[in-house]
């Protein structure tokens, strides 16, 4: 893929508003590799997107054999150097006699299918309120939206949990060219992307969001998390939406803006602050939590829905919001308009723009764009628009001692694991110990001797299961290399990792983890304080 150059990026603004454009933002622009992730909007969406509109089926995941893959077979330090490339770690720091977190600190990984991937994800700590944010995006039609989200969503959530008097202050210091404080420190991998020429736009947006919030709030009011969240979600997605009708003076910035609506993503977010977990979901993303029980086993307790055609509840509103004469085509061949797998998205336009603005937008827009078969279509059967909506639905949870992790991951993660393996897989990685369970074979017939064989892998399993030092890249090793017993099979994972560009896609998607650790000593005894 090759990406446009873009051009010096001068400001003419206020000195003032750029010193705030740099304070604010400085902590996130981290090196890149600026023309993977810049480059065209990739059409791999099989799973997104019907087979009839990106011209190939996607294959049943379920069913293929190691057999089936035409691939080169790799080392195990291969194996370990593809896993472990994009892997990252927090830990919090420890009691400093002034806070106390509920968390640890997390694990992060992603594993790429389409190239460039189209996954993103953020974790950060916000600095004026308390409280850790974590998220997945996955895109769709292009990494352009995800992107996005990766550096604005937190923004706009932290901005929404300010007090009255802390956006008065921010506001100040623009007018008086100070410098602001910092509202989040970042915890980013070294390769995770900042759109470095964006950063003067989207803060310009960002301000006009907290302006208006300033007029909207009264002093000593205190903000609702779950408001701030649903605020933020939908913000945001109005705002992609604007900076794309107005477009940019620089060439460069307007086709990104424009990149950015027309492509889509899903966001699963997680706002963690004592106690309190909030989980705000829009799409197909998900977080489950991995509960200890008295035994040491390990149950997951799903905190999260997917908007999709298996969600009756969505089915339901979606048909609601169309007039009757819609009901067998708003949802066709469990998608939306027959085209988007899932029912709620940031961007993607083309389900929410009326069809005159989709083509006064696209006239004036670049010709780069028109090169992109996304933007050409006109979704079958459009009649009422928006059909699409990135409102989030928001999920509270009080956390409890035996609430020991937190897994969010985008589709590709579940489609390969059922949620209850991935709370077993990651419990036994973070305690050290296997649940003895009864040796399944999955209906299979098997022989004495492969039996034996099973059970002596088994056996060595338990000396190497835990060589990997990050619990999201043991999770993916298990999501890629898990045979059909349920253990991880070399010759599978490699050959799962070797498959070219063209073929990755086609047996799997993007998978983007995030687990979060909780200190059960520190909920535990905040729970006796309260009581007391």
């Amino acid at each position: 893929d090759s990406a446009p150059t873009p051009p010096n990026f001068k400001s003419s603004r206020h000195p003032a508003f750029c010193l705030s454009v740099c304070t604010l933002y400085n902590t996130c622009l981290l090196p890149c590799q600026h023309q993977s992730h810049l480059g065209p909007i990739s059409h791999r969406h099989a799973s997104r997107h019907p087979s009839h509109i990106w011209r190939f089926h996607l294959p049943s995941r379920g069913y293929r054999t190691t057999s089936d893959l035409c691939s080169y077979t790799l080392t195990p330090p291969q194996v370990n150097s593809i896993l472990k490339a994009n892997e990252y770690s927090f830990k919090v720091p420890e009691f400093d006699g002034k806070n106390v977190s509920s968390v640890m600190g997390f694990d992060s990984n992603q594993l790429p299918a389409n190239a460039p991937i189209e996954d993103r994800r953020s974790a950060a700590t916000c600095l004026q309120t308390r409280g850790m944010l974590l998220g997945v995006f996955d895109g769709h039609a292009g990494c352009a939206c995800a992107q996005a989200l990766s550096e604005r969503l937190f923004y706009y959530i932290a901005v929404s949990l300010l007090p009255h008097e802390t956006l008065c202050d921010l506001e100040a210091a623009v007018e008086a060219g100070r410098a602001l404080s910092p509202i989040l420190q970042w915890h980013k991998h070294p390769h995770d992307y900042f759109s470095r020429e964006a950063q003067t736009l989207y803060f310009n947006s960002l301000r006009t969001y907290w302006q208006e919030l300033i007029d909207l709030n009264s002093p000593g009011e205190i903000p609702d998390t779950r408001e701030a969240l649903l605020n933020a979600f939908k913000r945001l997605d109005n705002d992609l939406s604007l900076e794309a009708q107005v477009g940019d003076p620089n060439a460069f910035l307007h086709y990104w803006v424009l990149r950015v609506a027309f492509s889509g993503a899903t966001a699963c977010v997680a706002h963690i602050d004592g106690q309190d977990l909030y989980i705000a979901n829009a799409g197909d993303g998900r977080a489950v939590l991995g509960v200890q029980e008295e035994d040491g086993s390990f149950s997951a307790h799903t905190l999260s829905n997917d908007h999709n055609a298996q969600n009756e509840d969505e089915v339901t509103r979606i048909r609601s919001e169309h007039p009757p004469s819609e009901r067998k085509t708003v949802i066709r061949q469990d998608r939306l308009l027959g085209l988007l797998m899932p029912f709620r998205a940031f961007g993607d336009v083309k389900f929410k723009w009326s069809i005159e603005l989709q083509k006064r937008v696209l006239e004036s827009g670049p010709d780069q764009l028109h090169e992109n078969e996304h933007t050409k279509f006109i979704p079958p059967n459009y009649h009422t628009p928006p059909y699409l909506t990135a409102e989030p639905e928001i999920t509270y949870h009080r956390l409890r001692p035996q609430d020991r992790f937190l897994v969010i991951g985008s589709d590709g993660l579940w489609e390969t694991l059922h949620r209850q393996e991935v709370v077993r897989i990651v419990g036994e990685y973070l305690t050290g110990v296997h649940q003895r369970q009864p040796l399944t074979v999955g209906g299979y017939r098997v022989t004495l001797g492969q039996m034996q064989g099973l059970l002596e892998e088994r056996k060595a399993r338990m000396s190497t299961a835990f060589e990997d030092q990050n619990a999201a890249t043991h999770l993916i090793r298990h999501a890629v290399g898990n045979n059909e017993f349920g253990t991880v099979d070399h010759e599978r994972l490699s050959k799962m990792l070797s498959l070219p560009e063209e073929l990755a896609r086609m047996y799997r998607d993007d998978i983007t983890i995030i687990i979060t650790q909780f200190n059960p000593h520190v909920i535990g005894a905040q729970r006796q304080e309260e009581q007391s």
